[in-house]
């Protein structure tokens, strides 16, 4: 991970795959001066992704899409720490074995989830451009084509 912003010792850390923010910000020696409620200490990191500590009244920079790479395992979206990326921007897939959420995640992301394909991608993406985001796993059952059995099989491969 790359660790930026408002903390003790920025660059780059080693956190164990399943990490969490907190534990990439610990790694990094902590907040410094860091505006602690801009953040989510507690969302899974992507492999190879960066977060960003902002400071009190800092504006927070736009996410900073990550590629998966061969073998990752780190569950998560690549998204910057402080907020999701912009609905049908870029980004969200998930790494090798890890989950997608379904807020930053495009239509090629989420036609590599089983049974999604192409179509019920670009409806995923439709809805979420039409109603915003998702506040549950839940509400993908919503989505035109995606039932009960649908959302079972989908339900430990995404988040929000």
């Amino acid at each position: 991970m790359h660790v930026v912003g408002a903390v003790r010792r920025p660059g780059v850390v080693q956190v164990p795959a399943g990490s969490r923010v907190a534990d990439a910000v610990t790694a990094a020696g902590g907040m410094s001066g860091a505006d602690a409620t801009a953040i989510n200490l507690a969302r899974p990191l992507a492999d190879g992704e960066q977060v960003h500590v902002p400071r009190p009244g800092e504006s927070v920079p736009p996410p900073v899409p990550v590629a998966p790479t061969a073998g990752a395992t780190a569950p998560g979206a690549p998204a910057a720490v402080a907020g999701p990326t912009a609905p049908g921007a870029p980004g969200g897939g998930a790494a090798a074995g890890g989950v997608v959420n379904v807020n930053t995640a495009d239509a090629t992301s989420l036609d590599a989830l089983p049974g999604v394909g192409p179509v019920l991608a670009q409806r995923i993406v439709e809805w979420r451009e039409k109603n915003g985001r998702f506040s549950s796993v839940d509400e993908l059952g919503e989505v035109s084509g995606i039932g009960d059995k649908m959302l079972d099989r989908l339900r430990s491969k995404v988040t929000v």
